[in-house]
């Protein structure tokens, strides 16, 4: 009884050994028949993510602003009529009475012919809200490529998860079964038997635990790619679009990282905001023309047309303290965007090492697990073998079966984090995009929508129709 007690020990610990085989590959994960990779899960979400889309649309919106300051440039037409009821006495020399109803309708014109620069500082101020709105618009598509991509690779390493932990229970299910046996021929003691039940009950609930760690993976993993993740494929991550040091990295995310340059744009446009308050501070001159025709309804049909010609200078003298109050509060906003740009550089800087060296402690944590587990694997057969001659416990067993289990986990774990590093990596210098990763997507295009609106004259509908 005691041989195949440990004959069937041994078979459960290779299973262990053979399940490990199958499903640690190059990211730890299990290896099945794919319908699904990273690739396609990233280009759903790069054309449906919700944050992404608004994201695009409030760039759209921000274009907007381009056409509106060169209204300040261009002519304003009004149209206007007006109608009078009108009850005239006399009594001087005599007396006399009657009533009209003089109306008339005309037409105004009034050009800026110098406005003291603010309409060129307004429309410079909105080209470069733009630009920033395009590069906040770069990092919001970094951000959410990045967690569809952790949301991705967090289903995967939980499924492994959870698939040795099934393997395990199965393992302690044999162990209980054989130590039940064992102790009804005398080999074994209750105490034996309750350390293999203590064991498979706690394997159950670490089994359930894992379960739950997946179910929330995926419902994350809908939420960032918008359907259900099934048949996942296993993925070598980006490493060969990544700098080969700490040094270049830095480097590339001081030029190239979008929350800096959006951050510089701001800048441009605060700088262009003092100017333009600035300039109420001095003369404009408009040109005015009115074309307008006046009649009486008082029975004679009297019909006046004129038409008048106006040129306008206006000097500011003093309003109130009003425009000294905004020009001091734009320079405030120009020093608060100033050190904002530091901010975003030390915040960038801070990323680019924090996920360089989490790559590479992953790397490394990876070459050590895989030491481990094969250590662990081949104690595991070794404590079966000498578990039927008796020279080990039931404990021993237990025990190392508890190393293998955690080294399947420290691994799973450890190849998924190099993974998700890499894209950490990626985006904290810039370079996560649709673009780079060469997702086979519809490229959104935000300079399109800015060329079709920037020079507008009129029209309620927009580029595409709505």
């Amino acid at each position: 009884m005691s041989d195949i007690g440990g004959k069937s020990l041994l078979s459960s610990a290779r299973q262990i050994s053979i399940f490990v085989g199958l499903t640690i590959s190059v990211c730890g994960i299990p290896t099945i028949v794919s319908a699904e990779t990273i690739h396609s899960a990233l280009a759903s979400a790069y054309s449906n993510h919700p944050t992404l889309n608004a994201q695009r649309a409030a760039t759209r919106g921000v274009d907007e602003n381009v056409a509106i300051a060169k209204s300040g440039w261009r002519p304003q037409i009004f149209g206007g009529a007006d109608i009078t009821s009108r009850n005239i006495s006399t009594r001087i020399p005599t007396f006399s009475s009657g009533s009209s109803t003089p109306g008339g309708f005309g037409v105004t014109i009034s050009q800026s012919l110098w406005d003291s620069n603010k309409t060129l500082n307004n429309v410079d101020a909105a080209r470069a809200a733009v630009r920033a709105s395009q590069e906040g618009l770069r990092n919001t598509e970094q951000n959410v490529l990045f967690d569809s991509a952790a949301s991705y690779m967090n289903v995967l390493r939980d499924q492994a998860i959870a698939g040795f932990r099934a393997q395990s229970l199965k393992f302690l299910n044999e162990q209980v079964r054989s130590e039940r046996a064992r102790f009804e021929v005398g080999e074994s003691t209750r105490t034996d038997v309750a350390q293999a039940e203590a064991s498979r009950a706690a394997a159950v609930a670490q089994l359930n635990r894992a379960e739950a760690n997946l179910n929330t993976s995926r419902a994350v993993f809908r939420q960032n790619i918008g359907r259900e993740p099934k048949n996942l494929k296993n993925t070598s991550g980006v490493g060969k679009l990544l700098p080969r040091s700490l040094g270049v990295a830095t480097s590339i995310a001081l030029k190239r990282h979008p929350a800096i340059r959006s951050t510089k744009h701001l800048v441009d446009q605060a700088s262009y905001n003092v100017k333009s308050s600035e300039s109420d501070l001095l003369p404009t001159i408009t040109l005015e023309g009115a074309v307008q025709r006046d009649y009486l309804r008082d029975g004679t049909g009297q019909i006046t047309d004129s038409a008048q010609i106006t040129a306008r200078l206006r000097v500011p003298i003093y309003q109130g303290g009003r425009v000294s109050g905004i020009v001091r509060q734009n320079k405030e906003s120009l020093s608060q965007k100033r050190i904002e740009v530091d901010q975003s550089v030390d915040q960038v800087r801070a990323a680019v090492v924090s996920s360089f060296g989490q790559l590479e402690a992953s790397k490394a944590s990876v070459t050590a697990n895989q030491t481990q587990l094969r250590a662990a694997e081949l104690a595991l057969s070794g404590v079966v073998e000498e578990r039927k001659v008796g020279q080990r416990t039931t404990l021993d067993v237990l025990n190392t079966q508890q190393l293998v289990i955690t080294a399947q986990l420290s691994l799973a774990s450890d190849r998924r984090d190099v993974v998700v590093a890499g894209y950490a990596l990626l985006s904290a210098i810039g370079r996560l995009s649709a673009v780079n990763l060469r997702l086979r997507v519809a490229q959104y295009e935000a300079e399109e929508h800015f060329d079709a609106v920037k020079d507008k004259w009129f029209g309620l509908r927009t580029p595409d129709k709505r």
